[in-house]
């Protein structure tokens, strides 16, 4: 497409965009013919799918904006129906608010019922009230854990079901799409100001909701907190003080809600750096535990001071046995993904309960109760959890404010035995072997570099992984074991140390996620094999980095 096409876009999307912001943003790259920064603008657009949207603030198509928002919206309100409840949360983020009641005044206007969030609140709080008011959909506005400058969209499936309040999947990702696609121009769509904000009862129901989890009777423990510039810090105060634990202690440069996250690279809590002002106040005020919640708060990160972060599925096991020995029944069951640890199941074994897997992403965790059974716990290895009792699961969602209250309550027990997280998960070494697991992200500059590379593995299969030879070949690309079909490839590995490598595509950078786990026994020393299984995890991560070509890590 030619420089005059993409500034006749630019004037079209002039013409309908209600934004001052953006409108001058436009009007000053077609002053100054920029014509990278139109294509850039113009030349694609972000894509709506189970994950909703998400990308970059400004004008035009391939950014998050109010014309890109409206239109999102106009699609959720075709696919939800005229009549239908939709409630819509927000996080803090640059644009957020305008985003959500933007959405709000087009789902009025198309004859829906819009029921905003009363603040800036964690996602689980918006996934919970679309289960609790048994709406028929709901929207975040956020972009979790991404940079500062970017934001999103997603949307929630509503209804009376188990999976109320879990996020879309296929179809309603593309019947949303299309409902997009025939919006037409924001400034002819039909809009009203007839939509409700709701009241703090909203939030003091969720409190309330995983306040009623299994969470024991021992509450002495001490916490730093840290919600990394994010909504989670009010939220996470109210259920601990409603559940009878000590107020943590909040990281106070990371405390209020802040969309310049100023103080870390990645408002990520699993990047390099982003939890260090937590874990330093965790050692000079000798804490038990840090916790992290990422900017939206529906994942939680754990470490102990002296010792750092430990890994989601190390988390995910601690969760796992702490739920499955506090709830009852046969018709329970656990879920985990493709590209977690293969501890799960043992524990759900040895608990006599099932434990499917699914692909990666909440929207297929919630969902993985057969018609008879009830999920008690979910999770995936990027830290997040969901939670159930024997009364249900508040949310059918990763919830990072209910798996810190039960994280906090699980240590708390430990503590008044005289022991610490630690000491379970050497227990749970010695019982089911030591899983031990790390990721490698491989960035490259072209995503179709790494497509080619997926395509040689499937033409040509490596048959060792450094020292570990590659025992059996799973390909997801087809639907495997009945899961929908997805490029992911998991390599199983035998001989005298056992494990696996998962590969797979990112599906929004040009990155391949690898994810390595290695299976010891534990004789005697679990220091020592845990020395061993990180040297099998490095030799694993540079095998996999000499598969494919890259740039930066």
């Amino acid at each position: 497409m030619g420089e005059d096409s993409y500034r006749s876009l630019a004037r079209s999307w002039l013409d309908q965009d209600p934004d001052p912001v953006t409108r001058e943003e436009l009007a000053g790259l077609l002053d100054a013919d920029d014509e990278a920064g139109l294509a850039d603008r113009f030349g694609a657009r972000l894509e709506f799918g189970t994950a909703g949207l998400r990308g970059r603030l400004g004008a035009g198509p391939n950014r998050m904006n109010r014309v890109t928002v409206m239109r999102a919206a106009a699609g959720v309100a075709h696919w939800a129906g005229s009549g239908s409840t939709v409630v819509i949360g927000y996080d803090a983020r640059h644009r957020s608010a305008d985003f959500a009641r933007d959405s709000a005044a087009v789902l009025a206007g198309a004859g829906c019922t819009a029921l905003l969030l009363p603040r800036p609140l964690p996602t689980p709080v918006l996934a919970f009230t679309v289960r609790d008011l048994r709406a028929d959909a709901g929207i975040m506005v956020t972009a979790s854990h991404n940079p500062p400058e970017d934001n999103g969209y997603k949307v929630y499936a509503g209804g009376a079901g188990e999976d109320a309040g879990s996020q879309i999947i296929p179809p309603a990702d593309t019947e949303i799409s299309a409902a997009i696609d025939a919006a037409g121009p924001v400034d002819r769509l039909p809009v009203s100001q007839d939509w409700r904000v709701l009241g703090e009862e909203a939030v003091e129901r969720y409190v309330a909701a995983v306040c009623a989890l299994p969470l024991g009777t021992d509450r002495r423990i001490s916490t730093v907190y840290t919600p990394l510039h994010g909504v989670g810090a009010e939220t996470l105060a109210t259920a601990f003080s409603r559940a009878g634990f000590p107020q943590p202690r909040t990281v106070t440069e990371q405390q209020r809600p802040d969309p310049d996250f100023p103080t870390v690279r990645f408002p990520n809590p699993e990047e390099p750096g982003a939890m260090d002002l937590a874990l330093a106040a965790g050692r000079d005020e000798g804490t038990d535990l840090v916790l992290a919640n990422d900017p939206d708060a529906d994942r939680l990160a754990v470490a102990l001071p002296g010792y750092g972060l430990l890994t989601g599925d190390e988390v995910g096991g601690l969760l796992a046995e702490y739920v499955l020995g506090r709830t009852r029944g046969g018709d329970r069951m656990v879920a985990t993904t493709i590209v977690s640890a293969g501890l799960l199941p043992k524990i759900a074994a040895a608990h006599g309960v099932r434990c499917a897997e699914t692909l990666t992403g909440f929207k297929w965790l919630a969902r993985a109760a057969g018609p008879v059974e009830r999920c008690v716990f979910a999770y995936e290895e990027a830290l997040g959890y969901c939670l159930a009792g024997d009364r249900g699961r508040p949310v059918a969602d990763k919830d990072g404010i209910g798996a810190a209250l039960a994280l906090a309550a699980l240590a708390a027990e430990a503590k008044r035995a005289g022991r610490t997280l630690l000491d379970l998960l050497d227990d749970q070494a010695r019982r089911y072997g030591l899983h031990a697991t790390r990721q490698v992200s491989v960035r490259v500059t072209d995503l179709s570099r790494i497509q080619e590379a997926m395509r040689r593995l499937r033409a040509e299969p490596p048959r060792a992984f450094g020292k570990l030879e590659v025992e059996a070949v799973e390909d997801f690309s087809a639907g495997l074991g009945g899961l929908p079909a997805t490029d992911a490839l998991r390599y199983r590995l035998g001989g005298p140390v056992r494990g696996r490598v998962v590969l797979r595509p990112s599906g929004t950078e040009p990155k391949l996620k690898a994810y390595l786990e290695v299976v010891l026994p534990v004789d005697g020393d679990v220091a020592a094999t845990r020395s061993e299984a990180e040297a099998h995890l490095t030799g694993l991560a540079d095998a996999v980095r000499r598969l494919f070509p890259h740039e930066e890590e």
